[in-house]
């Protein structure tokens, strides 16, 4: 209890993971969400495998990240930790020329249903439940010896593109108009779906490419609608974090600044609540945002709420990580919490000041803490533009 913290997040985890070493054996029958996993480390010689809990039944909702934002900590920590993750060690050109074992993790990749599967590891699966701020949590894991799957019903959308060898980028923007899930489109460009020349790609890496992709194109439609008329602040207060969206009646920019109090994942040590941010001009940016894959994550949410208004206009999301906020659970717990807020009704206000200052009181951080830390905030007080002009 050194961090602070009501509760410790070391021990949440490892009660969780000593409830699942419990049901352990080498050997698994379980019906996989169904769920895969791309590692990062050793690229391009990547380790890649299935994510399957020893249950059997319904389990889909175990991997489907739009369907969590109404959960617990606790209850997602322990939902997640009961995913073992089976790992073989592969080089990433693979994808394009695969085995029995590459191609069951593909179908069950484009997969909407569960798929029972029999694995056998080279050894006890063992480990920490592992967190992280861009890639949700599993539980224990293990090498592989033995995997084999019962019948895989996949999505058609996704298997028509794994054969018609489609650019990855039209692929993805595709799909996504035919209303196939963003965390389903991420799993499959994961596992080398897509593309002439297919490749594994790290889920971490695929997650963001995703978010980023879909959210620039989105952008650039956004840019052709007019601006909104009033200004407006959406709220969405899930799994210990705050978010207030501002939108002002202005040419798209964007921003992303978050306040990480102490002892949180990105100030963990401080006295000092820590902030940080990222942004894009009209003009956006060419580089990767400083913030990480949140930056295009909360971007996405945002830019698909002005494509329903057909509108366009300044965006300044604020994030505020509260003490409570025990571990990173990934990257799409801020593209969902933006998304709940989008969907929430919205405050007007005729003045950009009274819009800003109402965001603002939603958190414990003062005024010119936030001020001080955003880019496009301390625009909007110290910049003037013509319009505030009087024409004589």
């Amino acid at each position: 209890m050194l961090c602070g913290k009501a509760e410790c997040p070391l021990l949440l985890r490892y009660y969780a993971l000593m409830r699942m070493h419990k049901k352990l054996g080498k050997d698994i029958h379980g019906s996989s969400p169904p769920g895969v996993f791309v590692g990062r480390y050793g690229y391009p010689k990547v380790a890649i495998g299935p994510l399957v809990p020893p249950l059997i039944g319904n389990t889909e909702y175990m991997d489907i990240p739009e369907n969590w934002i109404d959960m617990g900590i606790r209850d997602f920590v322990e939902m997640r930790s009961t995913l073992v993750r089976g790992m073989k060690r592969y080089s990433v050109t693979n994808a394009h020329d695969p085995d029995y074992f590459v191609v069951s993790l593909q179908e069950m990749a484009m997969s909407e249903a569960h798929v029972d599967t029999e694995t056998t590891f080279e050894r006890t699966p063992r480990g920490t439940l592992v967190p992280g701020s861009e890639v949700q949590p599993y539980g224990p894991k293990a090498p592989i010896k033995k995997f084999s799957v019962d019948s895989i019903r996949v999505n058609r959308k996704l298997e028509k593109f794994y054969y018609d060898e489609a650019k990855t980028t039209e692929a993805v923007l595709s799909l996504y108009r035919d209303g196939v899930r963003v965390s389903l489109i991420q799993k499959a460009l994961s596992m080398g779906i897509f593309g002439e020349r297919k490749k594994f790609v790290p889920t971490r890496w695929s997650i963001t490419a995703v978010d980023s992709l879909l959210s620039k194109v989105l952008v650039e439609k956004i840019k052709d609608f007019p601006t909104i008329d009033n200004s407006m602040v959406f709220v969405s207060d899930k799994m210990e974090n705050t978010f207030a969206v501002i939108f002002l009646p202005r040419k798209w920019s964007y921003e992303l600044v978050e306040a990480w109090y102490p002892g949180t994942l990105w100030n963990p040590y401080g006295s000092k609540t820590f902030m940080v941010s990222s942004h894009e001009f009209y003009e956006g940016r060419k580089d990767y945002a400083e913030i990480g894959g949140c930056y295009y994550a909360a971007r996405l949410a945002v830019t698909e709420k002005l494509i329903k208004m057909r509108r366009q206009a300044e965006v300044i999301v604020l994030r505020e990580a509260k003490p409570t906020y025990l571990m990173p659970l990934g990257v799409w717990h801020v593209r969902e919490n933006v998304r709940n807020a989008m969907k929430n009704e919205p405050r007007i206000f005729e003045s950009e000041k009274e819009a800003i200052r109402y965001a603002i009181s939603q958190f414990r951080i003062p005024f010119e803490r936030w001020v001080d830390g955003s880019t496009l905030l301390k625009r909007f007080y110290t910049q003037r533009r013509i319009e505030d002009y009087e024409v004589l």
